[in-house]
């Protein structure tokens, strides 16, 4: 496979109160948080824009299960399908099954520490309004 992560697409972590932590990071950070977290939007060498997601989950949220941990890391990969094929033939551990969305296709892995890693296919363009495309 020639490319596998091409970017970093989004950090998230518990918190106890999302809500107040968003607050807090606007607040100090000056960070324009909605109700996601807040994006941040760049450029890939080849010109495109990007997006790199950075959201506080729910201290109880299960979406980053089988994991412990923390934090989930997101990254953005080309092809997915293949990547994951690959990677179970490396004898990496898949975690669910694949999921895709209009803006994008998921897959989960664990690291040998056992961080549960998102692993994103993305379609940037749907974020995009028509002047920004």
């Amino acid at each position: 496979m020639k490319n596998r992560v091409t970017g970093l697409g989004g950090f998230f972590f518990k918190t106890q109160n999302p809500d107040a932590i968003k607050a807090w990071y606007k607040t100090h950070l000056g960070i324009p948080t909605d109700q996601y977290g807040w994006t941040f939007w760049w450029r890939d060498e080849h010109g495109n824009k990007c997006s790199t997601q950075w959201s506080p989950f729910q201290q109880d949220t299960s979406y980053f299960s089988p994991s412990e941990k923390q934090f989930m890391m997101n990254f953005r990969v080309e092809n997915l399908v293949e990547l994951l094929e690959v990677l179970k033939q490396e004898g990496v551990e898949i975690v669910g099954e694949m999921e895709e969305y209009d803006y994008g296709k998921f897959g989960w892995i664990l690291d040998p520490e056992g961080n549960k890693i998102e692993l994103w296919e993305p379609v940037d363009s749907v974020f995009l309004d028509e002047s920004e495309k």
